[in-house]
């Protein structure tokens, strides 16, 4: 039974900790949080489970197997880098950190002390997002051209981050998952809005091998909240709006074709109309299959999906995609 304990109850500590609590093989047994009626209503939710304010509690102790750590950003880098040194396997809220040095740092930590470092990429544990993984190994799109995703709504404003760095771990993520090539460069430009420090909107596009393009769009002011990607290939198209309550993932037999012709110089292109699908979809949610992941990677020393390696690749691209923005949309390599 592998021992977990979470920091942070603010927003997305209570739904690690409802997870961890159910998950087969595990046992949530302890909460941190510094806010005295947090640790009261985690106590009554879950009795007999230990509450603490401060993480010394927590890392010191040999009952806890796994951390879970849902703080804000700029704490990341020393939470995980205590948890690691004490010996606990960690799951982080994303990003990993805002820092690339620091995130490398982390994976090699974990490495050296042999202990799993896993990134809360949620939405790569969606079943639509599983389902798509699916469709593009198999070949069903084709050889893929490009990624469009929209991800954008009207708040949660955020002062210890940007915009890119608040919603863009989502699409970033996903991206990497799907795509799984190499980038050529990143490429980005975003604006301050309502008198923040940091930027409400940004539009971040990436370059890949295999004269693959793909571009997000990330903001706070939207008055309507769109959560869409779009995949292209060389024979079918696929959207996945996560809006929707039934047919999240749709699949176009649409295209184009070349076909020469005899005595002409230039290639005929004819545009092709198919039919429309959309498979069958879980329902399961995505967090709590990414804690059921987490705990099997553990208990059968497998690393994750979304390790400290990929969660180090989101933030190298998510890095290079902010010196962008400080360079008015200069195009970067990683």
């Amino acid at each position: 039974m592998i021992r977990a304990a979470v920091i942070g109850l603010g927003y997305w500590g209570p739904n690690l900790a409802r997870n961890l609590s159910t998950a087969e093989g595990c046992k949530l047994v302890a909460v941190c949080d510094k806010d005295a009626k947090r640790l009261e209503r985690a106590s009554k939710q879950y009795p007999g489970i230990e509450t603490a304010a401060s993480t010394d509690a927590i890392f010191g102790s040999d009952q806890i197997d796994l951390v879970a750590i849902a703080t804000p950003v700029h704490t990341h880098y020393t939470l995980v880098k205590q948890a690691l040194e004490s010996g606990k396997h960690v799951l982080i809220e994303k990003p990993l950190t805002a820092d690339v040095a620091e995130a490398q740092e982390l994976v090699d930590l974990a490495k050296r002390n042999g202990r799993v470092l896993m990134v809360d990429h949620t939405f790569i544990y969606h079943p639509a997002v599983e389902k798509l993984q699916d469709t593009i190994k198999r070949g069903e799109l084709g050889d893929i051209c490009y990624y469009d995703s929209v991800r954008i709504n009207l708040g949660l404003f955020q002062h210890d981050v940007s915009v890119l760095w608040d919603l863009g771990p989502h699409d970033v993520s996903i991206m990497q998952y799907l795509v799984n090539r190499p980038v050529k460069w990143v490429q980005a430009v975003g604006v301050r809005h309502a008198g923040q420090p940091v930027e409400t909107m940004a539009y971040l596009t990436v370059q890949y091998e295999d004269n693959l393009l793909a571009h997000v769009h990330v903001n706070w002011l939207s008055p309507v909240k769109v959560r869409q990607i779009m995949i292209g290939g060389t024979k079918r198209m696929a959207v996945y709006d996560d809006n929707l309550v039934t047919e999240k993932i749709r699949i176009y037999d649409r295209g184009v074709e070349l076909h020469s012709v005899e005595g002409v110089h230039q290639a005929m292109v004819q545009y092709r109309i198919g039919d429309m699908y959309a498979p069958a979809i879980a329902t399961d949610e995505a967090l709590k299959r990414a804690i059921q992941h987490l705990v099997y990677c553990i208990r059968e020393n497998r690393t994750p999906i979304t390790d400290g390696a990929a969660g180090l690749r989101v933030v190298q691209i998510l890095d290079a995609a902010q010196r962008s923005i400080a360079s008015e949309g200069a195009r970067l390599t990683i």
